[in-house]
């Protein structure tokens, strides 16, 4: 919810240099990321694939880290794997590098940080993207709480961020210019206003904004750039296959369950928006000259496709923090979606 119109110091928008596929005119590049380095975390699936995906597409060298590889899962358990989102990258016109790497054991994160410092000397865009959502116990007090799987969650949710941000920026601040993006759940407003199911939760996704605030401070001398940005209701492949439904079908699933509260998907899910929205986002943030105007800022997928004029897949733009506002003051069943979209 952290808008142009609610917020005076968010960046005005203004005309967008690039749109959602970064198409070539006489103006512009048509690879407006050519010759820069980034890493992004998490990059096995959901958002960090994209992301990889969206930031080689536009031109950049990508370094995608993740555990899953086609020889061994992650304890997510999940089929997707790191080299796969190297080869959606590469597809896509990019030059990619998928790396097996634990972010919370210091000396991989490390040793990855040195290899591309051998291999290019310069790191100009690092995206942190791990989120542990699959360690939350929601609604669970925190006397209740597993401790170890809390645990978990903090370091896979946040650890990671701190640790790969500590090793990497020393790097990252050779060259003027370089952009750091910290991926979360909510905006600052909101959070700010309301607690996120469980307290590791909060504490998890609020540090990670506070991240980008605090490091935000310290690039700024280095003529670099610090921000956290949410997604709104991601249909990540796990999302996608708890409801029990496709790319192809989750909308027409979503909006026939309207006013039935227990039907799954839930009528709500029909605000949901690809990980494309959140990636496309993210690159133009990355093209523009002028991102540091976003320098220790919150903000959403929403707010950067409405700032770049870009669309999600479908050519829509869900503004889920805004809907998530009005499902305070009125049921579900007597919002119109499509007013959010």
């Amino acid at each position: 919810m952290d808008t142009d119109a609610q917020h005076p110091e968010t960046p005005a928008r203004h005309t967008p240099a690039r749109h959602a596929s970064f198409p070539h005119t006489s103006d512009e590049p048509a690879r407006p990321l050519a010759g820069r380095i980034a890493l992004v975390t998490g990059a096995t699936r959901g958002a960090g694939r994209a992301i990889a995906r969206a930031l080689g597409g536009a031109g950049a060298e990508v370094y995608c880290t993740g555990r899953s590889t086609g020889a061994a899962r992650s304890d997510y358990g999940r089929p997707e794997t790191v080299e796969e989102t190297a080869g959606l990258v590469t597809a896509a016109g990019g030059i990619a590098h998928a790396e097996v790497v634990d972010h919370r054991r210091v000396e991989e994160i490390t040793a990855l940080v040195e290899r591309i410092d051998a291999a290019h000397g310069r790191l100009d865009i690092l995206v942190n993207d791990i989120g542990g959502e699959a360690y939350v116990e929601f609604d669970v007090p925190l006397w209740e709480y597993d401790l170890a799987r809390g645990m978990q969650l903090f370091e896979t949710g946040f650890l990671t961020h701190l640790l790969t941000s500590r090793a990497a920026l020393g790097l990252l601040v050779r060259s003027p210019g370089g952009l750091v993006v910290e991926i979360t759940d909510g905006t600052r407003t909101y959070n700010a206003a309301h607690f996120r199911s469980t307290v590791f939760l909060d504490l998890t996704k609020t540090a990670v904004d506070r991240l980008a605030f605090a490091t935000g401070h310290e690039l700024r001398e280095h003529e670099g750039t610090a921000v956290s940005v949410t997604p709104g209701w991601l249909r990540s492949e796990m999302m996608l296959e708890g409801f029990g439904v496709t790319e192809d079908t989750w909308e027409a699933a979503a909006r026939a369950n309207r006013g039935r509260s227990d039907a799954v998907p839930p009528y709500a899910f029909a605000i949901s928006e690809s990980p494309a929205l959140l990636a496309r986002g993210i690159a133009a943030l990355a093209a523009d000259p002028e991102r540091a105007r976003w320098n220790t800022r919150s903000t959403s997928s929403y707010e950067l496709a409405r700032h770049y004029d870009l669309t999600d897949v479908d050519g829509s733009r869900p503004d889920t923090w805004r809907f998530m506002a009005a499902l305070e003051s009125q049921p579900v069943e007597s919002i119109e979606i499509d007013d959010y979209r």
